[in-house]
């Protein structure tokens, strides 16, 4: 599973049969940018989880489906941050403990 954020949604009028009725989204997966099935419909600024492969075929509605990414969930809570060291502070704090 990944932890992406929608972009934008993607627009494709032509489509193999296959793909049916389906929103495809762009999502972010650190500086990747992929394209992936919407089964739960997120909109851009949403995290998401995302599955691959066969599970990606599943999740949005067949093994036969032509999908290799779909969303599978809205984050409704999260901070990609969080755990993160905080920057070093800069400017007039770094160098007030300098020579004496």
């Amino acid at each position: 599973m990944l932890i992406c954020k929608v972009v934008k949604p993607l627009v494709s009028t032509n489509r193999i049969p296959d793909f049916e009725h389906k929103h495809l989204q762009v999502v972010q997966d650190g500086s990747t940018q992929k394209v992936a099935v919407d089964a739960v419909g997120c909109i851009p600024g949403d995290w998401v989880i995302c599955v691959g492969s066969s599970a990606a075929r599943e999740a949005a509605g067949s093994k036969s489906y032509p999908s290799d990414l779909t969303i599978v969930g809205i984050i409704d809570h999260w901070d990609p941050d969080a755990g993160k060291p905080s920057p070093p502070p800069s400017g007039a704090a770094a160098t007030q403990g300098g020579a004496a």
